[in-house]
């Protein structure tokens, strides 16, 4: 007698190979069999006219506080993944000490767009070591889960105010190091860090990790080295066009080299128009697999268009003459864009030419979604048609609409939906063995973006719609290939021995639901919310924890911890 078996489904295992019509038993939270099996089970699933994948691997998320709020960690699970790594760009929220949970929750409401009021309703911020923090949630979600130890963390705890001012010294680096030690003891899958110019902190300062020198950063890379099971990951300053220059690259091979580890940078979009740039960023990791090091590009499926406000104003705030403005509490911002005479001077200060004018080329905006009733009717509207039908200025049109909206309003860049060639652009990177396909950012931005739904995005549009790769090789993609990278032990894969962890989903109807904005965040803060269509279980160690788009209330999920959970992952 089984504890569970999915019968008659076509499971695509993982590996690359073609589906085959067979049963799949768990025991244990284990899977034990494969093949036409006749033995009884507590529980069956049916999946005729389904195919049974392993469960998805999201290797790039920031659900590390949501879980105190949403043991779910929704809607990610619902997508059919079924472990998340989070604790990417070096923002993490242990080792903490008395001052440092206040800074670093400010950070993420900022850099990573996760609503203040939420953080500072739903999460307790009473750890202090990462040890803790793991313990604490470790047993209480409904996926796996794996945490990064970040640099922004490590450096306001070593440094406190001083951490977004001036290099380490010797004796901070000194505690930076012994901090990651005991982070990456207590089972932190890596070392992450970022120098992206977009990651600012709460005062419009550079994040912390954005103040060390590269020796630092080689340092805490050799750290992560003397532990078994770790790997890096790492937000560089991405050039627009062309190969990386030199510096920036060889410091992601000397990293990799230093910890004798993979490095996973991010990221990389890709459109028809884009290819040869994306090809010539990854040809940064024949440079490092030349040198024994190994380097490897994150590249997300789809580039829908990212939903920016004057609410969260992050990339926004890259515009000079936006900045300050940015920056200033939510209700500071709406005076002055109420005062006649201080709205025209932000005007003129977002006019002046800078890399970033196009982001406020106000007539070109789309607006997305509005959040008031004498705003709805623009909502999917370009500012210069609404400005030309009112004979008023773009800006004057846009700035009336925003605080209406009390600064919600979401708009975005003139968009347009990909074409077939860019599919099959995507799909050449995807499958390019210097590339790692991911890129959710689940947790975060979460009024902007909803790449969490990225594998169904996969599911829909690369397998289903356009056909540019098989269902094999897109479940290969978002299981094995990223499950390696990160020397995830016995997952990616359906194969006996491996973890129960599955998902039963039928080909023919995934899809995507819309994207809305839901109020469901600790103190009713919102954020961007997608269910997918066609995905019927979701399975975690032997227990299911979705049927349809609902959740059984499971809680099987574990934290996976380094060594004991990953082996260090190949070089080649």
């Amino acid at each position: 007698m089984y504890d569970l078996v999915i019968r008659g489904g076509e499971v695509v295992d993982g590996t690359g190979a073609p589906a085959r019509r067979v049963d799949v038993a768990v025991d244990g939270g284990r899977v034990v069999a494969i093949g036409e099996l006749t033995d009884g089970a507590t529980r069956t699933i049916d999946a005729e006219g389904h195919v049974v994948t392993p469960g998805f691997v999201d290797v790039h998320t920031h659900l590390d506080v949501q879980g105190f709020w949403d043991p779910t960690l929704s809607p990610s699970p619902l997508h059919g993944v079924t472990t998340a790594l989070a604790g990417n760009c070096g923002f993490t929220v242990a080792p903490l000490d008395e001052t440092a949970g206040d800074y670093l929750m400010r950070m993420l409401a900022r850099v990573e767009g996760m609503p203040l009021t939420a953080l500072e309703a739903g999460v307790p911020w009473d750890w202090r070591t990462t040890a803790e923090f793991l313990d604490r949630l470790d047993g209480t979600l409904a996926i796996n889960t794996g945490y990064m130890v970040g640099h922004s963390a490590l450096r306001r705890v070593a440094m406190g105010p001083a951490a977004t001012e001036r290099p380490a010294t010797d004796d901070e680096l000194a505690t930076m190091k012994r901090l990651l030690h005991e982070g990456l003891a207590a089972g932190g899958l890596g070392f992450s860090t970022t120098r992206a110019q977009s990651h600012h902190d709460a005062d419009g300062q550079p994040v912390p990790s954005r103040w060390a020198t590269d020796g630092e950063l080689l340092e805490l890379a050799a750290v992560a080295g003397e532990h078994p099971g770790t790997s890096l990951e790492y937000l560089p300053t991405v050039p627009g066009k062309g190969y990386f220059p030199e510096d920036i690259g060889e410091l992601m091979i000397q990293m990799s080299l230093a910890a004798g580890r993979p490095l996973n940078w991010n990221i990389l979009s890709v459109t028809a128009r884009t290819l040869d740039d994306a090809r010539a960023k990854l040809a940064l990791g024949d440079q490092a697999r030349a040198r024994g090091a190994k380097v490897v590009g994150l590249t997300m499926p789809d580039t829908p268009p990212s939903r920016f406000s004057f609410l969260s104003g992050f990339v926004l705030d890259m515009v000079p003459g936006l900045h300050d403005f940015l920056f200033l509490p939510p209700a500071e911002r709406l005076a002055i864009l109420r005062d006649p005479a201080r709205r025209a001077a932000l005007r003129d200060a977002c006019a002046a030419p800078s890399p970033y004018s196009h982001l406020v080329d106000w007539a070109s905006r789309h607006i997305i979604e509005t959040f008031s009733p004498s705003t709805a009717a623009y909502a999917g509207r370009r500012v210069g048609d609404i400005a030309a039908e009112q004979g008023r200025d773009p800006f004057d049109t846009f700035v009336d609409i925003v605080v209406a909206d009390e600064l919600r309003t979401t708009f975005s860049n003139p968009w347009h939906a990909p074409t077939a060639e860019d599919w099959a652009a995507r799909a050449e990177i995807w499958r390019d063995p210097r590339a790692v396909l991911g890129a959710s950012d689940a947790g975060a931005h979460l009024d902007m973006i909803g790449f969490f739904a990225y594998t169904t995005m996969v599911l829909h549009h690369g397998v289903r719609e356009h056909k540019v790769i098989s269902i094999e090789e897109a479940v290969r993609l978002l299981t094995s290939v990223p499950a390696d990278l990160y020397g995830l032990r016995d997952r990616g894969r359906i194969v006996p021995g491996a973890a129960a962890d599955l998902v039963v989903l039928d080909p023919a109807a995934i899809s995507l639901q819309p994207l809305t904005t839901r109020f469901d965040l600790p103190a009713g803060a919102g954020r961007l919310y997608s269910e997918p269509e066609g995905i019927a279980h979701v399975v975690v160690g032997g227990v299911p924890i979705v049927a349809g788009r609902t959740f059984t209330g499971d809680t099987p999920g574990r934290v996976l911890r380094s060594g004991r959970d990953t082996a260090t992952p190949a070089m080649v």
